[in-house]
C-alpha cells in the first residue's frame, strides 16, 4: 500500500519501521514541528522525523493540519491509507475521508478502555493486569472509531509506564502491519465500540505525581510505577523534592511488627539498611530507590549510607 504515516514520538517509530520492512511505500511522513530543547534552546526533530530521514520519506511538518493548505498538500500523495499512531494533532474529516482505506490509527490499549491521551500510565496506576493495542478505523470523535484489530499484553508486577511503553510499541507495530494486510484482503470486520467502562485517560502533568500519603499504600506504589520515567511521583523531604522511583508495599500484618503505635501518613515509621518504612492510609510503604535534586538516582540504602532518615520524620507537606 502507498502509505501516509502520521506521528511523531518515540512510540510511534517502531510502527513506521514495521511498515517499511513489511514492503509497504510510506510517501510522507507528517509530524509536529521540531521543538527547543535544552538550556541553549536548539532545535531538535520529533523521533519520528528523524527515523523518515534515515529512510529518504520526505518529512511535512504542518503547526495546524485542519488548515486547507495542509489538507491540498496531502492530497497530491495519492495514499490507499494514512496510519496515525500518537501524532498529537485531531485531523478534520477531510483528511479522514481522503484515502480509500481512510485513517488507521494504532491505540495503546483494549478500546474502549482508556481512550485518550495516556493510556499507558493510567493502565498502570489503575492496577490493569491486562492491557494491550487495538487498530481503529478513525472517525471523528476521540478514540470512538470502530476496531479492527486487537492484541493483549500482560502486565508483570513490577510493570512501569516505562516498560510497558515499550511493550506496547513492540505490539502495535506488529499488529498494525497485520491489520494492514487484513484490510487489503477484505478479511477484517470492524467492530463498533461500546461505552468505556474506564475514565479518560486524561494527559499526565507534574502535579499528578505528587504523593498524598493518606492514600492506601497499594495506590501509590501504582502511581509510583505508572510515572516511571515521566513526570515521576515524588513527595517533600526537608523542604527538597524526592522523587520515588521504587516501593514495596508493606502488608497490615508486617506494618503491626515494624511500629509501636499508629503514626500519621507520611511520618518515617522505621529505618532499615536498604530502605525506609512510610506510613500511608492504609499498610506502610517501603522506599527502595529514589532521587533528590542535585543527585542521580540511587538505591535507598545508598541514600542512607549518606543522609540521614529518622523515625519519626514526615514526609510531605501538610494541605
Amino acid at each position: 500500500m502507498k502509505v501516509i504515516f502520521m506521528g511523531t514520538p518515540e512510540f510511534s517509530v517502531g510502527t513506521l519501521e514495521a511498515l517499511i520492512e513489511a514492503g509497504h511505500e510510506v510517501v510522507l511522513a507528517v509530524t509536529q514541528p521540531d521543538k527547543p530543547k535544552g538550556r541553549g534552546g536548539k532545535m531538535q526533530y520529533p523521533p519520528v522525523k528523524e527515523t523518515a530521514l534515515k529512510y529518504d520519506i520526505p518529512v511535512y511538518q504542518p503547526k495546524k493540519i485542519r488548515e486547507e493548505a495542509c489538507i491540498e498538500e496531502l492530497r497530491k500523495y495519492q495514499a490507499d491509507i494514512m496510519v496515525v499512531i500518537a501524532f498529537g494533532q485531531i485531523l478534520p474529516q477531510a483528511i479522514l475521508d481522503m484515502t480509500p482505506y481512510g485513517c488507521v490509527n494504532v491505540h495503546a490499549s483494549l478500546l474502549p478502555k482508556y481512550r485518550g491521551a495516556a493510556p499507558i500510565q493510567w493502565a498502570v496506576i489503575n492496577g490493569e493486569k491486562v492491557s494491550g493495542v487495538t487498530t481503529m478505523q478513525m472517525d471523528a470523535g476521540l478514540d470512538t472509531g470502530d476496531m479492527l484489530l486487537k492484541t493483549e499484553v500482560v502486565l508483570d508486577e513490577k510493570e512501569t509506564g516505562g516498560s510497558l511503553h515499550d511493550k506496547l510499541a513492540e505490539a502495535g507495530a506488529r499488529l498494525c502491519v497485520e491489520t494492514l494486510k487484513g484490510l487489503e484482503a477484505h478479511a477484517i470486520t470492524p467492530e463498533k465500540q461500546g461505552e468505556s467502562p474506564t475514565e479518560y485517560a486524561r494527559m499526565l502533568d507534574k502535579s499528578l505525581g505528587k504523593i498524598d500519603w493518606t492514600r492506601p499504600a497499594e495506590e501509590i506504589e501504582r502511581l509510583i510505577r505508572g510515572l516511571n520515567p515521566w513526570p515521576s511521583a515524588y513527595t517533600d523531604w526537608t523542604g527538597k523534592a524526592m522523587k520515588i522511583w521504587e516501593a514495596q508495599v508493606i502488608n497490615q500484618e508486617e506494618a503491626k511488627a515494624a511500629q509501636q503505635e499508629a503514626a500519621k501518613p507520611g511520618t518515617v515509621v522505621k529505618v532499615e539498611k536498604d530502605g525506609f518504612l512510610v506510613q500511608t492510609g492504609k499498610d506502610l510503604l517501603k522506599v527502595c530507590a529514589l532521587q533528590i535534586p542535585g543527585k542521580k538516582r540511587m538505591d535507598a540504602g545508598a541514600f542512607l549510607r549518606g543522609y540521614q532518615v529518622e523515625a519519626g520524620e514526615k514526609l510531605g507537606s501538610e494541605g
